[in-house]
Order: C-alpha cells, then structure tokens, then sequence
C-alpha cells in the first residue's frame, strides 16, 4: 500500500507539473487567438494598491507568447524609476513553444540605464528594461515586476490592448484604495469586447477581459479611439512631495500654479538685466515674445525625459538657463521666467502632444497629458509657443499640438481651451511652374511649391534634411517620374508668414514614350495624388481624415517641335462630401499648354460604410491625375 500510495503521488505529480508547463505551449492557445496575431497576451494581470494619499504599489504579472519578430515589442518589459518610485522586484522567465524554460533572468540581467541621454541633472531618472534575443520562435516570456511611489497623481490607466495583431487570453485588473481619498474612474469603449466588471464597491474596482481576437489595421482607423480602456484618478493625491485636492479643473490648475511651479521661474540679476536690453523700447507684448522665443530656440536644446520621469515639477528656470537644455516643462517654464521679466503674462499649458490629435478629457478631472507648451494672451484668443523646437515659427503649432482640448494653467485656475485650429482650405500647397518635352520625350522642369498652415509642418523639415536625404525625399515624392535627375534646389523659410518655398530645377530622360511616330506622356507631371487607399471587404472600423488640405497648381507645358496633339484629357470637375477635385487644360499658341489642378480634400470622421464612397473618390482623382496626352509627328 505504501508503495503504491508513493507511485500514485508520484503520478500525479507528475501530472501536474505537465499540466503547468502546458498552460505555456502554444499548443494550449485557441487557434481564433492566433489569427492575425503576431502575438498573444497569455496574461496580463495588474494589482494597484493605494494604501494611502501618498504611497501606491503596483505589481504586473505579464505572459506574452511572441509567435514571430513582428510581435517582439509586445514583450514591453519595461519600467522607469526615479527618486519617488522604486522598482521593488523585477524578472522574467522564458520559455520555449512547449512550456519547456529556456532562462530565468533576474534583476542583474535587465538592462539599467538613464531614461534621460546627455543630461547630469536627471542621473536619477533611469529605465529598467529586459533586453532578450531570442533563438527561435514562437517563444514565451513571463514577466513579473513590482512598484513603489509615492506619487498618486499618476495612476497607470488600463490600457492592456493598444497594438493591432495583438491577442489576449485574459487580462486582470485589480484596485484597491481608500474611501477617502476619492477614487474615480472612467470607461473607454467596452462594449466592443469582452469585459467584465467583477467588482466595484467603496473601496476596491475589478475588470477581467478575456478572449479578444487580434485586429489588423485598417487605413486612416482612428488608431487612438479604438481600443477599450480605463482612466483612474483620486480626488486626495500626492504629487512630487506635495498632496493636492482637486474637483474641478479650476481647483486643480490652482493648485499646480500654487504648488508645484511657485518658485520655479526664478532667474539672476544678470540675466534679467540682458533679456531687458535685448526687447529694448519695445511695448507690444506679442513683439517683445517673438525675441525671447527667439532667444529660448538660438540658446537652448531640447532633451526628451520620458513621461512619467521628472514628474510635472519643471527644473528651474536657473539651471535652463546657465545649461541650455530642458524637456517640455523646462523649456516652456524658462520661457515664462524670461517673458516675466518684460512683463509679458504667460501661462503654462498640458496637453497630448501626438501627430494625432488627443484631447485633455475634460470631464474628467485628474493628471493626465505628456507636454508642456505656453501660452500667452492675445485679445480674446491666445498665441501657442511650441519651446522644445528649434525651428518652428512664432506661434505656430503645426501637427504636433493643433486643434485639441488643452488644460491652461492660469494664477486663478485651470481652464480647458482648445488650442489653434488650422482651417482646411488654409492649409495649402500652391504649385507654380513649367516643363518642356522634346522630340526625344526628355523632361526638363522648373517648379517652385508654396506650403502653408499645416502643409508647412509637412514640407518644411526638409531644408534641415542631408543631402541624400533630401533626393531620396524628392524622388520618393515624384516616384511617378523614371529616370528623375534633381538640379539646383533653393528655400525660401518665411517664418513671418509661416510660408516655405521650394524652388526645383529637375528632369528625365524617357518621359514621353515614343511608339512609331506617337509620343505618349502623362500630363501632371509634379503633383499626382499619392492616396493609395486600398479596397477593403467588409471593413469594421470607422475612418478618419485628421486634417484636410488644398492644393493648387498651375503649370505651363511646352511641347516638341514637329508634333501636333492627336488627343488631349478633358478637362474633369469631381464634388462630394470628401472634396472637391478640378482639372483644366487650355491650348496656348506656339505649342504651349497651361495645365491647372485643384485638390481639396475635407477633413472628418466617417463611418466604416462610407469607406468604398471615399475609395471610388480618391480613385477617381488618380485616374485622371493619370490622364496622358497623345502627340503625333508632323
């Protein structure tokens, strides 16, 4: 009996410790899971204790099977520190497609490095990160990591779902705090997915989400506004060694003015006494900011501190200035200490600063955004200083802040404002120029482009490109043209009007095909709609046009001598509640053509349905920007 009982347990020991190792194969993953996925977050369990206004713990249990090199970053096995927030305990085990470990990695095998590169003031800001190569796929890492800070203000949102051909098996999210403190929390598109709230009571909230299939993205999918998600903030918290109270936006901007950036703006005498005699005589508040914004861009640089590190406490404005370098706060603070002393007013400004557009929730009091700009009063309206750039005009906010809810932090309180929106029709490009085919179909041209609002951003970037930067950058934007040789290129940055020119000497040889004795070629040679929007069956996600844009062109075409025009495009007129398309070519004397193009393009959201509606749209716009003109020898 005893020794069957000892092979019995045995047995099941056995068994057991199988069955452990199978809840890592790959075999144990649904085939629905890994379509479409490059890989499958087996599991993903957070556990948020807020024991007190001023001290939270948050541990992270995270499997992530990565079934191919596309899914690598899904690992995100990550963690930044700094002098409030200790990492407590962090490892990562890895095993291989059948459940089998392949390594153990402990702290001492993490990559350990500044979160902040070529700065000594922030050599507490640091990241801890796993660095793993692995030797085969599909492969599976456990990671497990735990937390401590005493910064309240910042409660990680759950966010466990934010990639395409990302699967998850299940996700835990567990939050306990005290009743006192105010804890609140909002819901972001749950009802797509499977979620479920297994607990909410006064002092403790509790999600689990399982079985949500991989997505693959879909074109101009409002990437930001897809994925479910939960925002958590306190009423009572504790925010780079001071508590704060708020339950209004007013109350909170209040606070962080009073609070976190009193005492921060302060400067010495000597570099007060130079920005006085660098503004002079000047009286107009927005002229005496254009010189200091000047002098901040020709003084300083900018240092990325990732979000998170630093807290929302600028370094002062002293060590700005004597350094010459700072993040957004740092940047932005020290412009206001520099506008206080020629009584200029400034406020600081928190936002989301993303090419996509991402608003300050406002009905949501807490902290949140990831920059600082500045903002200062002009009339009824404000003027947006962008201080990490080195180059962007004064007062332009081009698409890295524009149009969206920002939280402005006046002595009397917080506000909710939306920041510049750039009209459609203002955001321009205007084409001038000229070619000329000769009887060999070889292309010379001359064009000189005009950009503005936010078709400046876009454009303007190039004149800081190198060399081989930027003819890959012009042969990229005309791909349409075989054989392309760039000639002379000039730029013109007007900064006061916001307007950069390009001037573009180019040509090719074999423009023009040449069959017997016709010479075929395309006849919008500089701007061909480059919006390749593919046909998608059944599409799921509604879609979005972030900015809209008009383009301009008016080219004058010489034709070889010795060819008369066998067949030339209609002029073409396309209206619908995407834009409006036009073409017109009129016959000049001397065998000469003036070509005009006009694209405008609205910007909005569209429902998934209308999709197909918008593809015939722009297809239609490339079909005729392809039109060709048929030239026959005399």
């Amino acid at each position: 009996m005893k020794n069957g009982f000892c092979a019995l347990f045995f047995l099941l020991f056995v068994l057991n410790s199988s069955a452990q190792k199978s809840n890592y194969s790959i075999l144990s993953i649904s085939d629905s899971l890994k379509e479409n996925a490059n890989a499958v977050l087996r599991l993903d369990q957070m556990d948020i204790t807020i024991a007190s206004q001023r001290s939270m713990n948050i541990k992270q249990q995270k499997v992530v099977t990565v079934l191919n090199n596309k899914g690598l970053d899904n690992i995100d096995a990550s963690q930044y520190y700094d002098k409030s927030t200790s990492v407590k305990s962090i490892e990562a085990i890895v095993y291989d497609a059948f459940g089998n470990e392949i390594k153990k990695i402990k702290r001492k095998d993490f990559r350990d490095q500044s979160a902040v590169s070529g700065s000594t003031l922030f050599s507490d800001n640091r990241i801890i990160y796993l660095d793993y190569t692995p030797i085969s796929y599909p492969f599976t890492v456990v990671y497990n990591c735990e937390v401590e800070t005493s910064n309240t203000a910042f409660i990680p949102q759950w966010y466990f779902l934010g990639d395409f051909y990302l699967s998850v098996e299940k996700c835990v999210l567990n939050v306990t705090f005290p009743k006192e403190l105010g804890f609140k929390k909002k819901e972001f598109r749950f009802s797509d997915f499977n979620i479920k709230k297994t607990a909410e009571t006064d002092t403790q909230l509790s999600y689990t989400a399982t079985n949500i299939q991989a997505q693959k993205p879909e074109d101009l999918s409002p990437y930001g506004d897809l994925f479910p998600k939960v925002m958590m903030g306190l009423e009572n918290f504790h925010l780079e060694g001071v508590d704060g109270k708020a339950t209004t936006w007013e109350a909170f901007g209040k606070w962080y003015g009073e609070k976190i950036l009193t005492g921060t703006t302060v400067l010495t005498e000597d570099t007060k006494a130079k920005i006085k005699a660098l503004v002079g005589d000047e009286k107009d508040p927005i002229k005496k900011a254009k010189i200091i914004y000047d002098y901040v861009q020709k003084k300083s640089r900018y240092v990325n501190i990732a979000v998170g590190i630093g807290g929302w406490k600028p370094m002062l404005a002293n060590d700005v200035d004597r350094l010459g370098y700072g993040d957004c706060k740092a940047l932005s603070n020290y412009t206001k200490a520099l506008l206080e002393v020629v009584d200029v007013p400034s406020y600081n400004t928190i936002l989301y600063g993303n090419r996509y557009k991402t608003n300050i929730q406002s009905d949501f009091v807490s902290m949140q955004g990831n920059h600082m700009i500045l903002a200062i009063p002009n009339g009824n309206n404000y003027v947006w200083l962008e201080c990490t750039s080195q180059d962007d005009p004064f007062g332009y906010q081009g698409i890295f802040t524009d149009d969206r809810d920002v939280l402005v932090v006046k002595p009397e309180g917080g506000e909710i404002v939306r920041t510049k929106i750039y009209d459609d029709k203002g955001n321009t490009q205007l084409g001038k120029g000229n070619y000329t085919i000769d009887k060999d179909g070889n292309f010379v041209g001359i064009l000189k482009i005009a950009s503005e609002g936010s078709q400046y951003a876009n454009k303007s970037r190039v004149e800081t490109m190198q060399p081989n930067e930027k003819e890959e950058h012009y042969k990229e934007y005309w791909d349409n043209i075989n054989n392309l040789k760039l000639g002379k290129i000039t730029f013109t940055n007007d900064k006061e009007n916001i307007r950069f020119i390009e001037d573009v000497n180019l040509s090719a040889s074999n423009y023009g095909t040449i069959s017997g004795n016709k010479m075929i070629f395309v006849v919008d040679a500089f701007n061909q709609s480059s919006s390749n929007v593919k046909r998608m069956r059944n599409r799921k996600n509604p879609f979005q046009i972030q900015r809209g844009y008009l383009d301009t062109d008016e080219i004058e075409i010489n034709l070889p001598e010795g060819f008369s025009i066998e067949f030339l495009p209609s002029n073409y007129e396309l209206k619908g509640k995407f834009g409006e398309y036009k073409t017109e070519i009129v016959k000049k004397e001397n065998n000469k053509l003036t070509y005009k193009r006009s694209m405008f393009l609205n910007k909005g959201n569209y429902s998934n349905k209308e999709y197909d509606e918008y593809r015939l749209f722009m297809e239609q716009v490339s079909r005729n920007d392809n039109a060709k003109i048929i030239l026959t020898k005399n």
